[in-house]
This record gives structure tokens, C-alpha cells and sequence, in this order.
């Protein structure tokens, strides 16, 4: 593998502290939103309706709220592994009717350029009624957006609310939410419950408490209904597809 020499030594140094002044800036905003949050109030392994804590707006769940079996999954519109996972995610939902519900979090990167303003697109267009169908769309349309300057992106992220409202949607009223003290809690909230579980990467999921290692390569394990459920290497495509009706076979007691 040939090697890149590009950088300076004062150029990483000046790269890495550019990234450590950002996650340390975004980490003090979440802080500063989550100052009065008393998280020991919220079971993070059930659907959160809407509070005060994250500006009146709920977990966002693909599938049916009574689904016997709910997957959380944490993730940042700019994960191309995220984007990649979406798809097939939806049709397990969409497979498995009514049996298996994903709530979906954010947790963002900080060295994503536009990852924070993508989720604020998202719960933006949420507070309107389309947060499903703008979420696949900012997934499906990363390589567009994840490299556009403020101008280019707010272009693009109109465009997709009129596509996915069909232009029934109130314009002025999303770009005002995109920046409002609402989605800033909203966000800031997942955020906080994303730091208290132990959340790494994008993206991760957990059911009943235990984290779905499906990208390791020595594999994982989960315990449900006591029946241990193994993986020896790191999963893709269909074998994610299986593991996750496996799992949801044993929690319903299904052969």
C-alpha cells in the first residue's frame, strides 16, 4: 500500500487540534442543553415520548410503536456504513410487519462536516410529519450533500423536503425549526443518552440492553430469553438480515 506524505508534522498537529476544538465545542453544546436533564428519569431501552428535556419531540420509530421487539440503533446521516445499513434495515422492518420496530438516534461525529445540520434537517422535517421519508432521502443522497458548502447544502436540503412533502410542506417554517432551541435539545438529547450507554460508532445497535457487534471481526453474542444467540465474525448483507430474525425469533419464542 503506498503511503501518503502530503501532510506536515505542523499540519496534523494544526488538523487534530481543528478536530479536538470541535468535538470539545460540540460536546459543551450538548452539555449545555442537557444542564437540567435528569436522565435517571428515562428508561433508554423503551420509546421516549416527548418532553421538555428533548424539545417536545419523540423517539422516531420505523415500524409499528406496538411492535413486540424494539432495536435501537444510533446513528449520523454522514456514516456511509450508516447509509449503507438503511436500506436493508427498512425491509427487515418492512419483512418482518409488525413484529420488529427500529428506533433511530442520533449520535454525530465531529469531524463530520455536515452531519449535525443533516440531523437538524431530519427532525426538522420530523416536527411537519416526514422524518421517515426525509431520513431515507438524506441517506440515499449523501455523496450530494456531505461535502456542500452552508449555501449548497441548504439548496439541497430544501430540495429534498419539497420532494418528500410534495410540496405541501411549510418551507419557511422547516428552515426556521432546522435552527430552532426544539431540534437543538432534540439532538443534544440523544446525544446525552448516547454518551451514558456507551455509544462508539455509527452505526450501533442495542437490544435489551446489549450492543449488536455486527461489524467486529471476532464477532459477538446477545442473550435472549436466556438462549444465546453467536456470531463468529464480522456480518454484512444477508447475514445481518438473519441474525436480526433470529433475534427476533428467540424474543418472541418462535422456533
Amino acid at each position: 500500500m503506498k503511503k501518503f506524505t502530503g501532510y506536515s508534522k505542523i499540519g496534523v498537529v494544526a488538523m487534530v487540534a481543528i478536530i479536538a476544538f470541535v468535538a470539545v465545542a460540540a460536546f459543551l453544546v450538548i452539555d449545555g442543553n442537557n444542564k437540567a436533564t435528569n436522565f435517571n428519569d428515562y428508561n433508554f431501552y423503551s420509546i421516549i415520548e416527548p418532553t421538555k428535556d428533548n424539545g417536545n419531540i419523540g423517539d422516531h420509530v420505523k415500524g409499528s410503536k406496538d411492535a413486540p421487539v424494539v432495536i435501537y440503533e444510533y446513528a449520523d446521516f454522514q456514516c456511509e456504513y450508516c447509509a449503507m445499513t438503511n436500506p436493508r434495515m427498512n425491509a427487515i422492518v418492512e419483512e418482518l410487519d409488525g413484529k420488529l420496530a427500529i428506533v433511530y438516534r442520533n449520535y454525530l461525529l465531529s469531524y463530520h462536516k455536515n452531519g449535525t445540520a443533516a440531523a437538524s434537517a431530519a427532525e426538522a422535517a420530523g416536527i411537519q410529519g416526514y422524518w421517515k421519508a426525509y431520513a431515507d432521502e438524506l441517506f440515499n443522497n449523501q455523496s450530494e450533500w456531505k461535502s456542500a458548502s452552508g449555501s449548497e447544502r441548504t439548496a439541497l436540503f430544501n430540495k429534498y423536503f419539497e420532494k418528500v412533502t410534495g410540496g405541501n410542506g411549510d418551507l419557511d417554517k422547516f428552515n426556521r425549526d432546522i435552527a430552532s432551541a426544539e431540534v437543538s435539545k432534540k439532538i443534544s438529547f440523544d446525544m446525552g443518552i448516547s454518551q451514558r450507554i456507551g455509544v462508539s460508532g455509527t452505526p450501533s445497535f442495542y437490544i435489551d440492553g446489549q450492543l449488536l457487534d455486527f461489524s467486529s471481526k471476532d464477532g459477538g453474542s446477545v442473550v435472549i430469553n436466556g438462549q444465546k444467540i453467536v456470531w463468529d465474525k464480522a456480518l454484512t448483507g444477508n447475514q445481518v438480515s438473519e441474525l436480526i430474525k433470529n433475534i427476533v425469533k428467540a424474543k418472541l419464542g418462535e422456533e
